[in-house]
């Protein structure tokens, strides 16, 4: 069971004490250092440690008190499916990205882990020359552990306070933040107090709803669909930041959650009511008129913000 503990010590003193404290849990010793190196590039990020298998991983975590943990599915003596739920009962409020390589059964177990308590994941090139070289598992990466980073630190600040006409809900409590072990500097919080005005509701009846989702939209769209099972009759029209193969299997999980049919949207078919249509990865998805009817068209455009489907 391999512990990197060089990582454990502390930075470059130009490293600022409010970057998101990561750890990297993955069987090899060259892509720890790859994901290490690459995470550290960007100052808002700080990698305090990593480990060879999950339960090296379970051995420090509290001691190193992360924000976000990136965990590989595939390793020896304990994999990352059996570290998860470990993990969530050590730091409960900790955010897991889980990392796999992009297969049919990868993709499946992915889904599961988000629905039993990851906060995202990300795909990794099958070969170790093919993710050395790709830019856009770098850029994918960095982009989701300081999204995560930044949500794990707004939910131990103090929550902002709500305000609507005609009615204004009052400010809930901020959730207690896991304690550090002794030893281990807390991670620091910046108090951000915000306030925001709810849009009134408009008096058209919806045709359609549309959502669209990123880093961290998988699982809240679990349980945004578990909450409406059953609710909705409209079409309803997902695009999730997802590669090919993940979208297939994503539609699945959600069909089996929301208790209504859920596919891959497919160009030129007409469009139900109760139903919900998932943009297939590597696919814009659009509606357009015809003469029949509204129907669904995709296309390969050139990807939005590099992200096709983009939102």
């Amino acid at each position: 069971m391999a512990v990197d503990l060089a990582n454990v010590a502390p930075l470059a003193s130009d490293r600022s004490e409010t970057a998101y404290r990561v750890m990297v849990v993955d069987d090899s010793a060259v892509i720890r250092g790859f994901l290490t190196r690459w995470i550290e590039a960007d100052p808002e990020l700080r990698v305090v440690g990593s480990a060879g298998d999950g339960a090296a991983a379970l051995r420090i975590v509290e001691r190193l008190a992360p924000d976000i943990v990136v965990l590989d599915i595939e390793m020896p003596v304990m994999d990352g499916i059996t570290t998860l739920p470990k993990l969530l009962r050590a730091i409960p409020d900790v955010k897991v990205v889980v990392v796999s390589t992009l297969t049919l059964r990868n993709a499946d177990i992915s889904l599961k882990a988000l629905a039993a308590g990851a906060s995202d994941y990300i795909t990794k090139p099958s070969s170790l020359r093919d993710l050395q070289g790709s830019n856009d598992f770098q850029r994918d990466l960095v982009a989701k552990l300081k999204a995560l980073g930044a949500a794990r630190r707004r939910r131990m600040a103090p929550r902002p306070v709500a305000s609507a006409t005609p009615v204004s809900p009052a400010p809930s409590a901020s959730a207690p933040a896991s304690a550090p072990a002794a030893g281990v500097a807390a991670p620091a919080v910046v108090s951000r107090r915000a306030s925001f005005t709810l849009r009134q509701p408009s008096r058209l009846k919806p045709k359609v709803l549309a959502i669209g989702s990123s880093t961290g939209g998988p699982p809240a769209l679990f349980a945004l669909f578990g909450f409406l099972k059953n609710r909705i009759s409209l079409p309803i029209f997902i695009t999730q930041h997802m590669p090919p193969t993940f979208t297939t299997i994503f539609a699945e999980h959600l069909s089996h959650i929301a208790g209504m049919p859920c596919a891959e949207a497919v160009d030129g078919s007409a469009i139900e009511g109760g139903r919900i249509y998932v943009a297939p990865g590597d696919w814009h998805m659009t509606v357009v008129e015809t003469e029949a009817g509204p129907r669904i068209h995709t296309n390969q455009n050139a990807p939005e913000n590099f992200c096709r489907p983009a939102v």
